[in-house]
């Protein structure tokens, strides 16, 4: 009986010995914890200097007393109408247009639309605007129209006036700020369009 016991428990003690020296499946609380995460690289800072923007279209204030009205053809990206002054009849127009030409040349142009001129026309000034050359351009006179090829011809009009805007881009066509109406009308709307000049800005 003695020997029959000691073969049955032999065994039985071999098979707990191997159950013991197993790995223990991982829980809840015996997992491995997971690798330390590495830390982020540090920023780098940006070159000095940095890179210049490129060139984008030119953008502006409008006053409030500028009225915004549709444009007469594809060529404008922006009409405005400016109310009658008192004793005027009619009401002065700001055309904004982007075209090729010189400087000179437009502003040749522009004054040739002009006959019968004051004796203070043309001025022209010239300044900066954050870095965007502008020439500022002023005629009085008899408007005898703009002289356009495919545009109706107009009858002279007596004590009008023209402020002009020519804004010169880093790159690509200027653009062309014109001001024309009764004399009256575009010299009481002249502190709102030096404020308009004064706001341009590449976008």
């Amino acid at each position: 009986m003695i020997k029959l016991r000691s073969a049955m428990v032999l065994p039985l003690v071999a098979a707990l010995a191997a159950a013991c020296s197993k790995t223990p499946e991982p829980t809840a609380t015996s997992a491995p914890e997971p690798p330390a995460a590495k830390p982020a690289a540090p920023a780098q800072a940006a070159p000095a200097g940095g890179q210049q923007a490129a060139a984008g279209e030119l953008a502006w204030d409008a006053p409030a007393s500028f009225e915004s009205a549709p444009n007469p053809n594809s060529m404008r990206k922006a009409t405005y109408k400016i109310k009658r002054a008192a004793g005027d009849t009619e009401d002065a127009e700001l055309s904004i247009s982007q075209a090729g030409g010189s400087v000179d040349a437009n502003i040749t142009r522009w004054v040739g639309q002009f006959s019968q001129k004051s004796d203070d026309s043309p001025k022209r000034t010239e300044l900066k605007v954050k870095d965007i050359k502008v020439t500022v351009v002023e005629v009085k006179g008899t408007f005898a129209g703009s002289g356009m090829p495919g545009m109706p011809a107009q009858d002279p009009k007596s004590s009008y006036a023209m402020l002009g805007a020519i804004a010169e881009m880093p790159s690509g066509d200027p653009w062309f700020f014109k001001m024309t109406g009764p004399e009256k009308t575009v010299t009481a709307a002249r502190a709102d369009f030096d404020k308009l000049v004064n706001s341009l800005h590449v976008k």
